[in-house]
């Protein structure tokens, strides 16, 4: 079965997005919950028309989340936690990261993070995606409080 998707579905596609799903997955889920439609003959020419408009509207949001790349690549971030020796009391997640680029003046939805949970010392690395094409990594380290 084929659909157009309406928005952002994780391990599916990303939106306008025309995929192929199993029947009962897109008639009982997808579709009921305003995640998909129907991708007929009609429905993708619509498709087809509104992505060629959007289409310059696309290449200045891909120069941006460019360009945002650049300064998130420049980033330092050390999170710093309370651990016992080289093991955390705790753990650090995509909620930790996303508030230390928010103090560092780069706003990032947590969602759009990933990167495991973390429970001890050292350097990670995480993943950013800032558009479907654009996904960055972020180095970052996470030292013991003192």
């Amino acid at each position: 079965m084929e659909i157009i998707l309406k928005q952002d579905v994780q391990n599916l596609g990303f939106k306008d997005d025309v995929v192929s799903v199993k029947p009962g997955y897109g008639r009982n889920f997808l579709i009921p919950q305003g995640f998909a439609s129907l991708a007929t003959p009609s429905a993708k020419k619509v498709l087809a028309e509104n992505l060629k408009q959007r289409a310059h509207k696309e290449a200045k949001v891909v120069a941006d989340a460019k360009a945002t790349a650049e300064t998130l690549k420049a980033l330092e971030i050390k999170i710093s936690a309370k651990a016992g020796g080289e093991k955390l009391f705790g753990s650090v997640t995509n909620i930790d990261i996303a508030e230390a680029l928010e103090k560092s003046g780069n706003a990032i939805d947590r969602k759009f993070i990933t990167s495991g949970i973390v429970k001890r010392t050292g350097k990670y690395n995480a993943s950013i995606r800032l558009h479907r094409d654009v996904i960055v990594e972020l180095p970052y380290e996470i030292v013991a409080e003192k």
